[in-house]
Parts: structure tokens; C-alpha cells; sequence
């Protein structure tokens, strides 16, 4: 491997992995805070790309934005979704176990398959990337890497400097540490545990979606893409452990090395790679590399 293949590699694997972080950190916030397993956050990622590719003419033709305006409707319309879900369904499961929440949150997952086929069809699609964006940055004489990938990256760094300082310097995030520590304590100081936690929900679900939406000009639109993403998300909160941010951005850019170069590497392997280094860093650590208090 030359130089310039190392460099490309080690850029595939830190994109991959900011945006694994980008996706399951609204999986951690959602399992880590409210104390729910929710199966249908791939789905959200799903969701996100499809509206990167059926709302682009609407947006177009209402707005006359492009790829932008797209991105900030989509998170809009994400949150409205998410805090409706969390109102009509999962307000109810925070008292229940752990089965009655999986069972629930599958039947989400079939439900939104089926609304998608149904709305969008069965058929692969693809979203072009921004004009902005569509450049490459030269790597050595013969290579290049896309700009769009850069950018990516960098809307995962700003998004993870965003959480940190929220969860780290604001009345908010205060309420949000101390809620998911002991919810009977934060009631009895007169705060609405039930709307802090919907807040929490919506920003799950918008963060999910916005990573769909990101990511769709990089990996294109298919049906079922959001099962794939779920099963990396909980490898990745689990190495990171659960409920810390911190860990789920150290565990995703692992994962990020692991996987891309497991592919150049070792690609019959590649598969498993993952789940190999999951299965060592739980006999190490079994909390994770970053237990929460």
C-alpha cells in the first residue's frame, strides 16, 4: 500500500466512522438517557435518506433551495416526527421491560418499511452530490479525494462539538444528566420529566435522519439500508458504553479504522472484523470503554 492509498484509507475511515458516531450517538441518547432499546433507530437513518431524494423537487419547487434547504427541512420535519413518536408510543414503555420495547419498536421497523415501499416503491435510487460540493482535492499525481466526503466530515465534528457542549455547558444538559440518573428526584423539583425526554427523543430521531441525509449522495438510496446501520450502532454503543457520548465517538472511529481497512486488508474477513474486536474489548472491559456513573 503507497502513501496515497494509506492517506485515502485513512480519510474513508475516519468519514465512516464520524458518521457512525453521528448515528448511533442518537441511539446512545435514546437507550443511555431514557432507558429504551429502540430497534427502529436504522430506520430513522433510512427515512432520512429517502427525504434527501423525495424531497429535493419539493423543496426545489416550493423554496428554490437546493441540497441545503433540503438538509434543514428534513431535520425539521424530523423533529416534528420524533417528538409525535415519542408522545404516542414510547411514553408508554419506560415503565415496561426490556421485551415489551423490542417487540414495539419492531413492529415500527415493519411499519415503516411497508409506508416506504409504498410511498417511494422497491427500486435503488441515487442523490446527486451538491455542485458546491462535487469537487476532489488532489492526493499525490494520480489520485483524489471528493470534497462532499470532507464535508460530511465536518458536519459530524461540528455536530459532535455541538452535543459535547450541550450535554457539558447548559441548563439542558444538566436537566438531561440528572433525568437519566434519577427521574423520580427531577420531578420533584418541578421539571417535566415527560417533555425533557420527548426533547431528547426528537433530537435522536433528527440526528439519525440527518445522517441519512448525508450520507445518501456517498451511499446511495435502498430499501432496507437502515438494518445494516442498527446492528453497527448497538457494536458501537456497546464497545463505547452505554449511554456515554464520549465512548461513542472513541468506538465509532475504532470500528471506522477496523472496517475500511479490514476491507483492503483482509476482505474475506472483513465481515467479522468488527464483531471479532467487540467480542475482546467486553472481555477487557465489559462495560464498554467508557462506563457511565
Amino acid at each position: 500500500m503507497d502513501l496515497a492509498t494509506f492517506l485515502i484509507q485513512c480519510l474513508n475511515s475516519l468519514q465512516y466512522g464520524l458518521l457512525l458516531f453521528l448515528v448511533a450517538s442518537g441511539l446512545t441518547l435514546i437507550f443511555g438517557i431514557m432507558g429504551v432499546i429502540n430497534l427502529a433507530h436504522g430506520s430513522f437513518y433510512m427515512i432520512g435518506a429517502y427525504m434527501a431524494f423525495a424531497l429535493a423537487p419539493i423543496v426545489s419547487a416550493t423554496f428554490g433551495g437546493g441540497f441545503f434547504s433540503t438538509l434543514f427541512v428534513g431535520v425539521v420535519v424530523a423533529v416534528v416526527l420524533g417528538y409525535v413518536l415519542e408522545w404516542v408510543f414510547f411514553s408508554f414503555l419506560y415503565e415496561r421491560d426490556h421485551l415489551q420495547q423490542v417487540l414495539m419498536t419492531y413492529g415500527l421497523i415493519l411499519v415503516f418499511e411497508e409506508g416506504r415501499s409504498l410511498l417511494v416503491g422497491d427500486d435503488v435510487h441515487g442523490v446527486a452530490v451538491p455542485e458546491l460540493l462535487a469537487g476532489s482535492l488532489p492526493l499525490g499525481d494520480l489520485m483524489t479525494y471528493p470534497v462532499y466526503r470532507l464535508f460530511v466530515s465536518a458536519v459530524c465534528l461540528a455536530l459532535a462539538l455541538g452535543m459535547y457542549l450541550v450535554f457539558t455547558r447548559t441548563r439542558l444538559g444538566m436537566m438531561i444528566r440528572a433525568g437519566s440518573t434519577n427521574r423520580e428526584m427531577i420531578q420533584s423539583l418541578g421539571i417535566d420529566i415527560k417533555f425533557l425526554y420527548r426533547i431528547v427523543f426528537a433530537a435522536g430521531v433528527a440526528i439519525a435522519v440527518l445522517a441519512g441525509m448525508v450520507a445518501a449522495p456517498v451511499s446511495s438510496v435502498y430499501p432496507g439500508m437502515g438494518n445494516a446501520v442498527l446492528i453497527v450502532c448497538f457494536v458501537v454503543v456497546v464497545i463505547g458504553g452505554i449511554g456515554s457520548i464520549k465512548g461513542a465517538m472513541v468506538a465509532a472511529l475504532i470500528i471506522g479504522v477496523v472496517d475500511t481497512f479490514g476491507k483492503v486488508l483482509l476482505p474475506q474477513a472483513a465481515g467479522v472484523l468488527v464483531y471479532v474486536l467487540m467480542a475482546i474489548i467486553l472481555l477487557w472491559k465489559p462495560d464498554g470503554l467508557f462506563k457511565t456513573a
